[in-house]
């Protein structure tokens, strides 16, 4: 049987399962939650909270208390010289370095071997059981996979424990069968001087029968860009002929999508999202065109949810489990993990479009909105905007940002964009007027506040430079494919930053 065939089936046994938890998506995420409290019992942790003693959702909500990195960072030091048995049983030697988004300050967050082959590597095989789903007669691993990974290096803490950008420690311990068909070499995906490898993975790539790509749309964009004028080829199937999917997760795609179409032949090219994160791999999406994802539910993740409206960080106190939870409503996810992270509140922000499967969206953070005049933005309403204005002007959008302009005297503020264009607007003051309307179309309280511009006035885009961004992220040592640039802040810190690499 070839190769692939042997692949494919192995692919479609996974989709029994999934389906498993599709049909009984409350059962089994129960049954995980009794399955971490069990295998945790004898940790530092466990032991603290009485694991032992908990019989239910109820007991373990009302004993152990919610959690964030600075809470469980202690914890962290800990393990991190070594120590064995505090979150999660036996040894952690991998830690996923994440700067975050606006801080200057490294997380590590734990990575056990469970995590990362139940969780992160579980989910990277159901990216293709889920595709293959939809698309029963591919031939995916008759070519190579691309992965357009963090720009971080494998860096050791002590005999043996590390630290990495995720996409790093997952390609440092890939299977076999994953290493065989995967693009550029490990010396080039594992640089950390970004550019360089940008350079390298260009000229290493272009020979290649690539059939997967994978990465943040922005950074693989710039890569795909480069391809195209190392070449001279007009579009990227004149490269790789047989490029037919493209994996993408960390930021929406939508302001992308335009820009994809230009750089690929659409003919037979398939766009998937992913929502994988340091902490675990939560989402993926199995209906083909859709933009919706698969709530993954046996990954050893147990999921809690805090409506926006009662959230409140550490100090919340609603919760909702998958059995309570409503389409519409924007939630912040809580999750506990063997990983060994209990109750922790991972800062983004979902809301459902489905539960008969759970089926949702990315709609923002729980830091990351504008909320300075009572209008409620938040990224979903953002991106989305942008997204149809682009698609009616035909622009085309590398990055962007937004924070609030307030005015002295009494005067109404506005929202400043900062846009770094691929292709412009014809006209920047029409760009503006359709983007303030399409967000009041979006977003009901943004409507209110612009009513007559008695709380908020037009907004402002400014079509900054290209390159603007990508020498704001170098400044703050974060260049490279899993770092990004936020899109709302309810001030103005983001946007004086950015002022001096505008010019």
């Amino acid at each position: 049987m070839p190769f692939n065939s042997i692949f494919a089936w192995r692919m479609k046994k996974r989709i029994h399962q999934i389906d498993l938890f599709r049909k009984y998506p409350v059962d089994v995420q129960h049954e995980l939650l009794q399955q971490l409290l069990s295998t945790a019992v004898e940790t530092e942790f466990g032991k603290k909270w009485v694991f032992r003693e908990l019989r239910s959702y109820e007991q373990f909500r009302d004993r152990v208390p919610l959690s964030d990195y600075d809470t469980l960072k202690p914890f962290v030091d800990r393990m991190m010289r070594g120590e064995k048995d505090l979150l999660w049983p036996g040894e952690t030697k991998w830690f996923a370095k994440s700067s975050g988004t606006t801080s200057d300050r490294s997380k590590f967050i734990p990575v056990t071997r469970d995590s990362l082959f139940e969780c992160h590597f579980k989910g990277g095989k159901d990216l293709l059981a889920l595709y293959y789903e939809n698309f029963p007669n591919c031939k995916l691993y008759n070519g190579k996979h691309l992965i357009v990974g963090g720009s971080a290096q494998v860096n050791q803490l002590g005999m043996d424990s590390y630290h990495g950008d995720l996409s790093a420690i997952i390609l440092k311990n890939l299977p076999w069968w994953a290493e065989i068909r995967r693009t550029p070499s490990k010396e080039t995906a594992l640089l950390s001087e970004w550019e360089e490898k940008m350079e390298k993975m260009v000229r290493e790539t272009i020979e290649e029968d690539v059939y997967i790509l994978a990465g943040v749309p922005s950074w693989t964009q710039v890569l795909l860009s480069r391809i195209l004028e190392y070449t001279g080829k007009n579009n990227i199937k004149e490269v790789w002929p047989n490029l037919e999917l493209f994996l993408h997760g960390g930021v929406s795609f939508e302001p992308y999508r335009d820009a994809y179409n230009s750089l690929i032949d659409a003919q037979g090219m398939n766009y998937f999202e992913t929502y994988n994160a340091s902490e675990g791999f939560f989402g993926i999406q199995d209906v083909r065109g859709s933009n919706e994802l698969l709530l993954m539910l046996d990954y050893g993740v147990f999921y809690e949810f805090i409506p926006m409206e009662h959230y409140q960080g550490m100090d919340s106190t609603v919760f909702k489990t998958l059995d309570e939870v409503e389409q519409g409503v924007n939630y912040a996810m809580v999750i506990s993990t063997n990983g060994g992270l209990w109750r922790y509140i991972v800062g983004d922000t979902i809301q459902f479009t489905s539960t008969e499967p759970f089926r949702f969206r990315v709609s923002g953070r729980t830091k990351s909105y504008i909320n300075a005049f009572g209008e409620e933005l938040i990224v979903e309403n953002a991106e989305s905007a942008l997204a149809n204005v682009c698609r009616v002007t035909r622009a085309r959008v590398v990055d962007f940002t937004v924070g609030p302009k307030h005015l002295e005297g009494g005067e109404s503020g506005f929202h400043e964009w900062f846009i770094e264009f691929d292709k412009e607007p014809e006209e920047l003051a029409e760009f503006d007027k359709l983007l303030d309307w399409e967000l009041r179309k979006i977003n009901s309280d943004y409507d209110a506040k612009r009513t007559g511009n008695m709380v908020l006035q037009n907004l402002l885009v400014h079509s900054v430079p290209r390159g603007s961004f990508e020498k704001w992220l170098r400044s703050k040592g974060k260049l490279g494919g899993q770092h990004k640039v936020p899109r709302l802040m309810n001030d103005r810190s983001l946007l004086d930053e950015l002022k001096p690499y505008i010019k």
